[in-house]
């Protein structure tokens, strides 16, 4: 993994909301015991959150630096804190925050990124208050060719760049994510299981990638009281919890470092990932429809219709045949008889 400084875990709240809620969350953390003497986390908390509604809590400002500021003199570990804004790269760099990122939405915008470049080397210089790296998010769109040109643009900073894969709406982008594997190997790459499942019961088994693709960490929501966050109380850890979640993975990658799987067997294992996230998609599409279905049927009753609509059914076969999708049409017409039977059976119900 690199040149020996990763793994890399990023661990800590949402948001910074109060001093006692930063202060506690690292002392959990610190405390816990893990199977492996070679364990090092930065912990990270927003001091400003770009919220999709303006009613959303936002995080403490420039107040929250000064949390992380004591979180790392009392605990010795390094602290991070998402930047949107030029002026909020000041006020981190001043504040000696030792990692920064740049959010799902902040690479979105390509002249927002190349801003915040221009304002990290304004306010660094190649001094010694230069952040040890500087994190970007992909984007909210699967969007690979940004993601990478985004990279290329914190790079002119001089600072090291990190990749972090958060998926795009709480799913997966393997596919983007293999892209900017292949094309930057030489970039270290986290996970974001977070904000990929939106679920912190689903944290655990995308923790399980960080093994498989051979990645180089993984940047985990945790809170000390999750269920009283005020943002994405859903996806963060109790600290128990990540300790649970993180030591099973940390003792197979103590192990893949003595029997380091080939790089052909890594890439399978990036092919499958992508082909399971196609099949999820692909269930969650023919569950859609099927919903779409029922509520077809309830109308159907309302207006005496029968299920059956020859008219209709003929209609999507000859759609169907008419369409090329690069496979074969007997193979499309199965299919497509074996959804057109269950979606009957639900208008049926």
């Amino acid at each position: 993994m690199g040149d020996g400084k990763y793994p890399i875990y990023i661990l800590g709240p949402c948001a910074a909301e109060s001093r006692e809620q930063v202060m506690e969350t690292a002392k959990q953390i610190c405390d816990l015991r893990f199977n492996t003497s070679d364990f090092r986390f930065v912990f990270r908390a927003g001091a400003w959150k770009p919220r999709t509604s303006p009613y959303s809590f936002k995080g403490a400002g420039e107040e929250g630096l000064k949390w992380l500021q004591e979180v790392k003199a009392t605990f010795g570990v390094p602290v991070a804190t998402e930047v949107a804004l030029p002026d909020h790269v000041r006020l981190a760099i001043e504040a000696g925050m030792d990692y920064l990122w740049l959010g799902a939405r902040t690479s979105a915008n390509p002249i927002a990124v190349e801003a915040m470049a221009e304002a990290i080397d304004r306010y660094t210089g190649g001094s010694t208050a230069a952040p040890k790296a500087i994190l970007i998010k992909n984007p909210v769109n699967a969007d690979a060719q940004l993601w990478l040109g985004n990279i290329e643009r914190l790079e002119k900073t001089g600072v090291p760049v990190i990749a972090v894969h958060r998926g795009c709406g709480h799913k997966p982008c393997w596919n983007m994510a293999h892209t900017i594997r292949l094309a930057r190997p030489d970039i270290p790459m986290l996970l974001d299981p977070s904000h990929m499942s939106g679920d912190a019961a689903q944290v655990p088994a995308l923790l399980e990638k960080v093994a498989e693709l051979d990645l180089d960490g993984a940047m985990i929501e945790v809170h000390c009281h999750p269920e009283a966050a005020l943002s994405d109380n859903a996806q963060q850890l109790t600290p128990t919890r990540l300790r649970d979640a993180l030591d099973p993975l940390l003792s197979r990658l103590c192990l893949a470092s003595l029997i380091c799987p080939s790089d052909d067997q890594k890439e399978l294992n990036w092919f499958r990932a992508e082909i399971d996230e196609l099949d999820d998609r692909l269930w969650g599409t023919i569950a859609a429809r099927m919903e779409v279905s029922r509520r077809i049927g309830e109308w159907k009753k309302a207006h005496g219709v029968a299920p059956l609509q020859p008219e209709r059914y003929q209609q999507i076969v000859e759609r169907l045949r008419g369409t090329n999708y690069g496979l074969p049409e007997d193979f499309i017409l199965k299919i497509w008889e074996l959804i057109h039977e269950q979606s009957l059976r639900v208008q049926e119900v």
